[in-house]
């Protein structure tokens, strides 16, 4: 089968899907499959003139809002460099973009284009300050979900939870399919160590909604405590001078070490001792998983996919949105008792690797791609539930966490 992966962001870029499916793409290569990877690259801007409609809305009741004629130009760019770039036929397209998703199905029409939700661009631009609740922005952006709907042949996304959130925005949620993102274990290779001080790592880019400026005040209280530690903060963003700044004020910028950005952090975290992000939201947070999996012990908020990964107590610690004082109190269990510390790591290595293999992916995908190529084969439309064989398959999954 030749199947097209689309993504938006280069393969290459850190972080995320672009990072995952590369391995995606080799393990169905050892199966005999052939699998391509497609995006845009950055400095592809204002190429397009394409109009572009959708079926579900008119986007024009939008028009002149900056951020929405932004995307829109995008969509035309997306356009334009998938009919100069892509010129052979697949049998299968799976998305990973909106963007991405709704484009490759204008396109290429006659194709199954199966799509993965990965994230909220919405949320992440309200956390962010961007846009405002209830604005224009938001109204054009949790439309597509409803445009997806319409026009994937199967809509797929990464928890339980961001189905909650697509829910209330299509018709049919019921349809929605998760499948949660997996790692190959292979890339991550614990190291026994024993740091005299606590060392703690984030890895994020660095914006309002991943709650950095909540743990710099939380690491503020554990000095103020007496506690001692070093924050490791992986990642680059608008945020970083504002963030240097507030540690400067607080007193404990020579207690972090802000690394920017970092090609293959997996090289690194494994020397660490816990994994601490306080997110406002995040749809599955694949880099709990991937802490994880270097035996690092975990502290995120109950939010999204981080609190589907995280047993409070058992495999890592939860604490409310934007609560200094939990935060604190959390940093301070891991890091004044050890044996507590190395068995909440134990926990979460454990659970990743039962839970967020890549060898569930690929099974569950092989499953998926299958059925839609020979719905394709057949002339019927793709059943965009689950069949009773998934449900079969759902359910023996579920039992394996």
């Amino acid at each position: 089968m030749n199947v097209l992966q689309a993504l938006f962001f280069p393969p290459e870029q850190p972080g995320g899907v672009s990072s995952m499916v590369p391995y995606v793409q080799e393990r169905f290569a050892r199966m005999g499959w052939n699998m391509e990877l497609f995006s845009i690259p950055k400095r592809v801007r204002g190429k397009g003139s394409e109009p572009f409609e959708f079926r579900t809305f008119d986007w024009r009741e939008f028009e002149g809002v900056p951020i929405i004629e932004k995307y829109m130009q995008t969509i035309r760019d997306y356009v334009w460099w998938t009919k100069l770039r892509v010129s052979k036929k697949y049998d299968l397209i799976h998305a990973h973009h909106p963007i991405a998703g709704l484009v490759m199905k204008r396109v290429f029409p006659d194709t199954p284009v199966l799509m993965t939700v990965h994230s909220s661009y919405e949320k992440e631009l309200l956390l962010n300050g961007r846009i405002k609740e209830g604005g224009p922005e938001e109204r054009f952006l949790t439309s597509l979900y409803r445009e997806l709907e319409a026009t994937a042949d199967r809509l797929m996304t990464v928890s339980d939870s961001f189905k909650g959130y697509m829910s209330q925005y299509v018709d049919h949620p019921e349809r929605i399919m998760v499948i949660r993102n997996g790692f190959d274990e292979k890339r991550f290779k614990p190291i026994a160590h024993d740091n005299a001080v606590p060392q703690l790592v984030s890895m994020c880019r660095l914006v309002p909604a991943k709650g950095l400026d909540v743990l710099i005040r939380a690491c503020a209280e554990l000095k103020r405590r007496g506690l001692p530690f070093v924050l490791h903060m992986i990642g680059d963003g608008p945020m970083r001078e504002e963030l240097e700044e507030m540690a400067r004020k607080l007193g404990v910028y020579d207690d972090i070490i802000f690394y920017g950005y970092m090609l293959h952090p997996e090289e690194f975290m494994p020397f660490f001792d816990v994994f601490v992000l306080p997110s406002r939201a995040e749809a599955f947070g694949n880099v709990f998983a991937e802490a994880a999996l270097c035996w690092l012990a975990l502290i995120g908020t109950n939010v999204g996919g981080v609190a589907e990964q995280i047993e409070h107590g058992v495999n890592g610690l939860l604490v409310p949105v934007d609560d200094v004082g939990a935060l604190a109190d959390a940093l301070e269990q891991v890091v004044v008792d050890p044996a507590f510390r190395y068995e909440l790591s134990r926990a979460a290595w454990e659970k990743a690797k039962r839970t967020y293999s890549l060898n569930r992916v690929i099974r569950q995908l092989k499953r998926v791609y299958t059925e839609a190529e020979a719905a394709a084969g057949e002339g019927t439309v793709i059943d965009r539930g689950l069949s009773g064989r998934d449900e079969a398959a759902a359910a023996a999954e579920a039992k394996e966490e």
